[in-house]
């Protein structure tokens, strides 16, 4: 595995914090770490509410990557509680395919940092629904 791999997953661990944040909100349960083409990772945590105003900690990744003005991401990595096997789940693929239609296909997802074992976005979305 490469350094990068292993720099994405101690910033992902670095975040990683599980708390309840009220009777309705826990967070930092899973973490992410999103490399962006310039180099950049780009961190955030999973948000669970009683609702459906969660967000995955992929998603809340790539959004602090948009809000420091970046929107091209080159890898995936992400923690899940028990740090086994873990993969962006449909919403989280769906929203990184409509930041790059036409390159998402190249996206390397971290599908278990144990193993090494890595996809591309392509490999596990092969088939867009709109294109």
């Amino acid at each position: 595995m490469d350094k990068i791999w292993n720099e994405m997953y101690e910033a992902a661990k670095a975040v990683l914090a599980p708390r309840q944040i009220s009777d309705y909100v826990l967070a930092g349960e899973v973490s992410a770490a999103i490399l962006s083409k310039s180099g950049k990772i780009y961190t955030g945590v999973c948000i669970d509410t009683c609702s459906t105003l969660g967000i995955c900690a992929e998603r809340n990744a790539i959004f602090n990557m948009i809000t420091n003005g970046e929107q091209e991401i080159e890898r995936v990595l992400c923690i899940a509680p028990n740090e086994k096997k873990c993969g962006p789940c449909g919403a989280c693929r769906e929203l990184m395919v409509q930041l790059m239609p036409d390159t998402y296909k190249d996206i390397q997802i971290m599908l278990n940092y144990t193993t090494g074992e890595t996809a591309t976005l392509g490999e596990l979305t092969p088939y867009w629904w709109i294109g």
